[in-house]
């Protein structure tokens, strides 16, 4: 018995197509670097290949694409922080793998993990240290809100420093994160993505006690007003 390796009649004529398409744009290049484009021809190939933009943007996509997050970690969501450099997630894929050791050389400060009151000068040292623009992530439960350790000890990262994306969840998983820096990507590239409020218009559904003199929501009952209860 003979065995015999075939390429399929649409494989080969893919192939073929590829292989034709690739000469044609080799043929154009060389034209092109002649002289020998006519307006039409040149025109085309031109748009084609030329992306315009303003110098703002073109920087605010490159920070955005090489952001050096410094190597600073506080408790236990640092585990968490360290794995998305692993080949699970890979963060190395938009450019942020290089943690940086030094505050001079980081542009973003993950806080993984519980601020205390005693650490938070220190915190807002390494902050004030890194190169500008910077920008710093929340992470978890502990430094957005103080998380299970809801005692005077801890104090949440917003409260003595900026802060630009939280990120939730005790410990948050490494894709969590990972999607917070997306968020914070968008960000720096003044890209944001819609708000829920904006996307299902649900402005003015604010279920908040109003105070002396203003008028309540549509479905918010005055208070002391016990109806529906």
């Amino acid at each position: 018995m003979e065995v015999k390796r075939e390429k399929l009649a649409i494989a080969a004529a893919e192939t073929d197509l590829s292989k034709e398409d690739f000469r044609i744009r080799q043929l154009r290049a060389r034209d092109m670097l002649r002289g020998d484009l006519g307006d039409e021809d040149l025109d085309k190939y031109v748009e084609e290949r030329v992306l315009t933009t303003t110098l703002d943007k073109a920087v605010a996509w490159a920070r955005s694409n090489a952001l050096f997050p410094a190597t600073f970690g506080l408790a236990c969501c640092a585990i968490e922080m360290m794995s998305i450099v692993a080949a699970r997630v890979d963060i190395a894929r938009f450019g942020f793998e290089a943690f940086r050791a030094s505050p001079r050389q980081a542009d973003l400060l993950i806080l993984s993990g519980r601020v205390s009151i005693k650490m938070a000068p220190v915190v807002r040292r390494i902050y004030d240290q890194m190169l500008e623009p910077k920008w710093t992530i929340a992470m978890g439960a502990c430094s957005s809100s103080m998380g299970v350790f809801n005692n005077y000890a801890i104090v949440p990262a917003d409260k003595f420093m900026p802060v630009d994306v939280h990120v939730p969840g005790c410990p948050p998983r490494p894709e969590a994160l990972m999607h917070g820096i997306l968020k914070l990507r968008k960000m720096i590239q003044e890209d944001p993505d819609m708000g829920w409020r904006a996307g299902h218009e649900a402005y003015g559904t604010e279920e908040v006690v109003p105070e002396e003199g203003q008028e309540t929501a549509i479905n918010v009952f005055r208070p002391g007003n016990t109806a529906g209860a």
